[in-house]
């Protein structure tokens, strides 16, 4: 599965994402909103769940580069929400949309260019109903980008994330939606 816009392709992994996504995910600044960098294993047993899971069920988060260069931006896409943590969202939702993107591509409107068509796929190819996407409360550029591509905030649908201990920093989460066009 391979998705193009004005600027990006969104693709799935390939061998060679390795130590680029290793070095987002490595990152800090990138990873501010997370419990912890990843070390390049970790992110290397990210990517190979990934392609897994794109394997068993057609799709899931992909990498997306820059059509121009072939700069690797990032990590952009799909995937089902683990049942634990749907258990924990009101209405208990399928799929999510998410991004992590390398800072040197961040505030050149790349997110929500791809997140779009991420979501025409979700809508059109997929047929899927609802989009869900969650952060951290605190998380408002990802915010900002949800609403950006049409995602309504849900505040009864807000949550503790399951897979954060009790008083961790980074546990309330903010959720987004978004329907299939009518």
């Amino acid at each position: 599965m391979r998705l193009e816009t004005e600027r990006l392709i969104l693709r799935p992994w390939q061998e060679r994402d390795r130590a680029p996504l290793a070095a987002v995910l490595g990152d800090p600044e990138v990873r501010r909103f997370y419990p912890s960098v990843l070390t390049p294993e970790q992110a290397g047993a990210q990517l190979d769940f990934a392609m897994q899971k794109t394997a068993e069920v057609g799709f899931h988060f992909g990498a997306a580069e820059v059509k121009a260069t072939g700069q690797f931006v990032g990590l952009i896409g799909l995937g089902y929400i683990p049942d634990e943590t749907r258990a924990a969202i009101r209405g208990n939702p399928a799929v999510e949309i998410g991004w992590q993107f390398d800072k040197a591509f961040w505030g050149q409107g790349l997110a929500p260019e791809g997140a779009l068509a991420w979501l025409d796929y979700g809508f059109g190819t997929l047929g899927l109903d609802e989009i869900v996407a969650f952060t951290f409360r605190g998380n408002v550029p990802s915010q900002r980008v949800m609403e950006k591509i049409g995602m309504v905030r849900d505040p009864d649908a807000d949550f503790e994330h399951p897979r954060l201990a009790q008083g961790h920093p980074l546990r309330s989460h903010v959720v987004y939606r978004i329907t299939r066009p009518v």
